[in-house]
């Protein structure tokens, strides 16, 4: 059984809380050699590192790390994390100008010393901004699945590429893993714009944690549960007790795929039955007000108008997912010399985005390809094309669309039909969509007894 579960948070407010700050930053700089060419790679890197200093509340613990086959803190230049003030803010800077570019790439060892500095601060929102403009070439040195393992729950982050030599897989895979988002810039000028963009969004984040629980009924299981919107993100278990810890909540709505078995085998047909109940905490924090947990419902059927229903947003994440595997294998197909075999895959990629609505895929698919028809997926390969086109076009899929409401069926009817005929009804109270059969509304308890 599948399910899209949907979580909003309002009314954290931007100001600090009592207690001192929520975010403790670091900021890790590619500094390989492959940084000094073109000259305005540097320079940018430096400038966005700048805007992102400049972005800090007074009092919030930050530091500089110099990334190249090492890792080296550049400021501040005691042992520990400096606290942003005018004077170190100011230090800072002058620090981030007088970096130099410099050898190879191993990302691993960049995480881990920023994981080192973050554990030594009571902030409760640790966040590392990484750019690079490379491969991870030195990984034997300090290996980032190794590394990713140790700092999986300790800290978030966005990591961004910059010039032409950065691979967006390897981006993403340490996005995912650690709860940020992964991004780029086509333009190096562009990049201490959006520094000091994700650096505002960072700021008005001031919910370090939110627990999503998914307790199963006896017979069912949760096989996983994944954010899908506004970003893909990898969530674990925290302790084999349906426990997903989500992280730096701002006022915003995230979108979570939930995936549950169950056996019908004995099971009562023709009546709602709950296989588990989803709700949400968050821990420490006895001034938040919760909502009710939800029931995720089954309802067994022989009827083929009910269990070959899809529901839309589930539809519609799925079809993102498979957009995002299109580009991926687009990618290597081009990197193996087979343009064809790139060319069927964007524009496998284009279909998926034109039945979706993603405008925005679709014109970032159109720099890669000549869309003839859309809803066919024929296109051409642009002449030109290179690798960093792809690595930008797959950093880009990892940003998901919110989808359409809840509860709405596939065939492009009323909200609430498919093609088979009725699924779903709307509740005349709460408005939410219930299975066609329910005798209540699973989100109000409203009783459908003397609906026709």
């Amino acid at each position: 059984m599948h399910a899209i579960l949907s979580v909003r948070v309002d009314g954290t407010g931007a100001g600090a809380r009592p207690g001192g700050p929520v975010l403790a930053q670091v900021l890790a700089v590619d500094c390989s050699s492959s940084m000094t060419w073109p000259v305005e790679k540097l320079h940018a890197a430096q400038q966005a590192a700048v805007a992102a200093i400049r972005r800090l509340p007074d009092g919030t613990p930050f530091a500089v790390v110099r990334g190249n086959e090492q890792a080296t803190v550049v400021y501040p230049d005691t042992p520990g994390m400096a606290r942003a003030s005018d004077r170190t803010r100011a230090r800072a800077e002058r620090a981030v100008h007088g970096m130099v570019a410099g050898g190879g790439t191993c990302i691993g060892a960049w995480l881990d010393l920023s994981r080192r500095l973050l554990a030594e601060q009571d902030a409760p929102l640790g966040h590392v901004l990484l750019l690079t403009d490379g491969k991870n070439q030195h990984d034997e040195q300090m290996p980032l699945a190794r590394v990713l393992d140790e700092c999986a729950g300790r800290f978030v982050c966005d990591a961004w590429g910059i010039g032409d030599g950065w691979d967006g897989r390897e981006l993403l895979r340490i996005a995912r893993r650690l709860h940020g988002s992964a991004s780029s810039v086509r333009e190096e000028a562009a990049l201490p714009g959006e520094y000091e963009q994700l650096m505002n969004r960072l700021l008005t984040k001031t919910v370090p944690e939110l627990t999503v629980r998914v307790t199963a009924m006896p017979g069912c299981a949760v096989r996983y549960l994944k954010q899908v919107f506004p970003t893909e993100v990898e969530l674990s278990d925290e302790d084999g007790t349906g426990r997903f810890v989500t992280r730096a909540w701002g006022d915003e709505t995230r979108r979570y795929h939930l995936c549950l078995a169950a056996d019908p085998a004995g099971r009562p047909r023709r009546e709602d039955l709950q296989l588990a109940v989803a709700a949400v905490d968050v821990p420490g924090d006895d001034a938040v007000r919760l909502p009710p947990p939800q029931p995720c419902l089954v309802h067994w059927t022989d009827d083929p108008a009910l269990s070959g229903h899809t529901d839309a947003q589930v539809e519609h994440f799925e079809q993102h997912q498979r957009l995002g595997e299109a580009v991926a294998a687009a990618t290597d197909a081009h990197r193996r010399g087979q343009p064809e075999s790139a060319e069927q895959w964007l524009g496998r990629a284009v279909q998926l985005a034109h039945a979706m609505g993603a405008e925005e895929q679709l014109g970032r698919l159109a720099r890669l390809v000549r869309i003839d028809d859309a809803q066919e997926g024929r296109v051409a390969l642009r002449p030109g094309a290179v690798a960093v086109d792809f690595h930008h076009l797959i950093t880009a899929s990892s940003h998901s669309t919110y989808g359409p409401a809840s509860g709405t069926g596939t065939g492009g009817g009323t909200a609430g039909t498919t093609r088979g005929g009725a699924a779903t009804v709307r509740c005349p109270v709460c408005t939410h969509g219930a299975p066609a059969a329910a005798r209540f509304c699973p989100t109000c308890g409203h009783s459908f007894g003397e609906r026709a």
